[in-house]
């Protein structure tokens, strides 16, 4: 049974909306799982200024713990989802991995399985480029990229992205579609299935 971390930053809820699901599908495959948000960066005002973004991070503060880098060293495999920011991370989520330098070199985030998910406003908002921006990390980490491709025919209802599943938000909050969320799910389940192969 491997042990599986899901880590993302979410503003208004449509990343957490993922991570939520893409957590079911790792346990659904056996998998022990740390659901973490990494920790907001955001001063109130700005948070204040959006009742989405000031509703989500109120709603998830005594619900999801806080990612820590022994989260990351924890896991035998990592999932990291972030909302796309002008086609690449969160700021949130580039701080966090920032923090693991030390488990880089150690080689502690090396030969796990790693795969990423994302959300933006638009369908070409940056959603691919938000991605593979997180598989350049994975590939600084040692790690084994775990893609869902097109493994399933699932994946096509959701928008047919091989690289993790996104979503298109619209500017609004919690706009999963259950084919997105299934989409998730799937994605969780493949990174613990294939997760397991390597710690054999």
């Amino acid at each position: 049974m491997p042990n599986i971390a899901v880590i993302y930053y979410s503003s208004t809820g449509n990343v957490h909306q993922l991570a939520a699901a893409l957590a079911d599908g790792a346990r659904e495959a056996g998998a022990e799982v740390r659901l973490r948000r990494v920790p907001e960066l955001a001063p109130d005002e700005a948070i204040d200024s959006n009742p989405l973004w000031r509703a989500h991070v109120d709603a998830t503060a005594g619900e999801v713990e806080v990612a820590t880098p022994a989260d990351m060293e924890w896991a035998d495999g990592y999932a990291l989802g972030t909302p796309t920011r002008f086609g690449t991370p969160a700021a949130q989520m580039k701080q966090f991995i920032d923090t693991l330098g030390g488990l880089w070199f150690t080689g502690k985030l090396a030969n796990k399985g790693a795969t990423a998910f994302t959300s933006a406003q638009n369908v070409h908002g940056g959603n691919e480029s938000t991605i593979l921006t997180l598989f350049n990390v994975f590939s600084h980490f040692g790690a084994v990229i775990v893609p869902p491709g097109y493994t399933d025919p699932l994946l096509f209802a959701a928008g047919g992205n091989p690289y993790g599943v996104s979503n298109a938000s619209g500017g609004q909050s919690a706009t999963a579609t259950e084919a997105e969320l299934a989409a998730a799910r799937y994605q969780g389940r493949r990174l613990a299935e294939v997760t397991t192969k390597l710690v054999a």
